[in-house]
């Protein structure tokens, strides 16, 4: 049909966008850190599914941990989440 584009032949860089924050796999080093500071263990971090179109644009692979870094107020907040 004409004048229609079916949404799989879309390409949108999630990475291009404004309300996506900054997403990044952290090293195993600084996810034991992260653990420990938390006193918490991978099971505790909330998840993000290998298919959440960041994750899967990342190459990000179950058992990663992503640092994900908003900023409010100038000031960077760091959430942590556990690809699933």
């Amino acid at each position: 049909m004409r004048g229609i584009i079916m949404m799989e032949e879309q390409t949108f860089n999630v990475f291009e966008s404004r309300i996506v924050p900054k997403h990044e796999i952290i090293n195993d080093e600084e996810k034991a850190e992260i653990l420990l500071k938390l006193n918490a263990t991978l099971a505790n971090l909330p998840h993000i599914e290998q298919e959440d179109p960041v994750a899967k644009k990342m190459g990000a692979k179950k058992g990663d941990v992503l640092k994900i870094t908003r900023v409010f107020d100038g000031e960077p907040l760091y959430f942590y989440r556990v690809v699933a």
